[in-house]
């Protein structure tokens, strides 16, 4: 499973939806079943800013409804249509 970590670049929320829909689109284009996604733990800031932007209605045509990792509460994983 492809894996994006957010660690270096969470800092910045332009740069954070940019990685992430450059990844999530590549993912998709290839063929990918899932990825996941790796915010972290820390204050679940960073996690809460993913999900609501995988959320968004352009993000929803290529994923299913997005939740956190329930094992995990440091990764969150993304499954296409």
């Amino acid at each position: 499973m492809l894996s994006l970590d957010l660690h270096p670049i969470f800092r910045n929320n332009r740069d954070i939806d940019q990685s992430v829909r450059t990844f999530v689109f590549k993912a998709y284009s290839r063929g990918e079943g899932a990825v996941e996604i790796i915010p972290g733990k820390g204050t679940g800031r960073l996690k809460h800013h993913v999900l609501a932007y995988l959320n968004q209605k352009h993000m929803k045509r290529f994923c299913k409804p997005v939740v956190a990792d329930s094992s995990n509460t440091g990764r969150v994983v993304v499954h296409f249509k």
